[in-house]
């Protein structure tokens, strides 16, 4: 029997880049090779498309990413932020009319766009951290700028989180103390994306559940993040090693199951597919929970919470992939036999 040809692709023009290599690394020397040919794309901060058979980011020479049908029957896009988790490498999938894992263009646009999706989260009654949305032009116009610094200010209390709209792994993210610190992080957030939020900071426990499924949902347990910095930070993740996870998070039965409920109407509102990682915050005091985001491809790195939560559900990393590839193909072949 023929293997299944399966394109990862993996790398392109984000703040996250090297975290992509990272987890498509991990989801290819998981995959069960005697059932399926792994074909390795990479795409290059100048988002040249290459194939790359030997997995080292060797640059071979680019070809159009239109020639993907070639030899490939599904596709499994790792890709992390902007130009591949928001729905620009899905919507091209879609004109190729090439099955593949993961949420669609919806569901990557909205969990993409925090703006966005704290809209739709307040319209199915989610709760959320109050925040305040603006713009890079908003920054540049004297009279704007006013006006949404006056918002802020009336409307948050200090400390502020300061985030680019569209952004992951905490890229662009800065915690405000004081309030002549805002203008330098509202700067950086600048820098990764036109579109901003202000959230009012909570003293809060981060947890964390996985969800896969397309219209049956299944729905992980729940984790807890212990940061070693201010917040869960792009350093704190991935290069000092401070932080840890603890599988189960201790709470209460009800909190878990408060969050594993609003996880699915969160998934389900943002129009989200295949799998995605659902964050929350808990108020430390009152225990209120509080949606945060929904990242539509979570890391597969080794200390991403997404594979650690199914495998600590009973998974294995392996039919995690498998579970993942059978939802794409579930989710395509329903499209096309309506």
């Amino acid at each position: 029997m023929p293997k299944t040809r399966i394109a990862v692709i993996y790398g392109s023009k984000s703040g996250e880049h090297e975290v992509s290599l990272v987890s498509a690394s991990n989801v290819i020397d998981a995959m069960d090779k005697e059932k399926y040919e792994v074909i390795r794309v990479f795409i290059d901060k100048a988002l040249n498309w290459h194939l790359d058979p030997n997995g080292d980011q060797s640059l071979l020479a680019p070809y159009n990413p239109m020639d993907l049908p070639v030899d490939c029957d599904f596709v499994l896009p790792i890709l992390h932020g902007p130009n591949g988790e928001d729905g620009t490498v899905q919507g091209l999938l879609e004109l190729l009319d090439l099955p593949y894992g993961g949420c669609g263009v919806l569901g990557c646009a909205t969990a993409m766009d925090k703006t966005v999706a704290k809209e739709i989260f307040a319209s199915v009654g989610l709760p959320q951290a109050p925040y305040v949305a603006l713009t890079a032009y908003d920054l540049e116009e004297s009279v704007r700028k006013a006006e949404k610094m006056r918002e802020i200010k009336s409307s948050l209390k200090l400390p502020y989180f300061v985030k680019p709209a569209n952004m992951g792994s905490s890229v662009g993210i800065s915690k405000v103390d004081r309030i002549e610190d805002l203008d330098e992080a509202l700067d950086i957030a600048a820098h990764y994306d036109s579109r901003l939020i202000v959230e009012q900071g909570i003293n809060a426990r981060e947890l964390e559940t996985g969800v896969m499924g397309n219209d049956v949902l299944e729905v992980a347990g729940v984790g807890e993040i212990m940061t070693g910095d201010v917040f869960y930070t792009y350093d704190d993740k991935y290069i000092n090693g401070v932080s840890s996870t603890q599988i189960p998070a201790d709470i209460s039965m009800e909190e878990r199951e408060t969050i594993r409920d609003m996880a699915k109407k969160a998934y389900l509102a943002l129009g989200c597919c295949g799998f995605a990682r659902c964050d929350f915050l808990m108020d430390k005091e009152s225990h209120k929970i509080y949606i945060n985001e929904i990242n539509a491809i979570p890391g597969f790195t080794n200390i991403s919470m997404f594979p650690k939560l199914f495998m600590d559900a009973g998974y294995s990393y392996s039919e995690i992939i498998e579970r993942i590839i059978e939802l794409g193909y579930e989710r395509y072949n329903a499209k096309n036999h309506r």
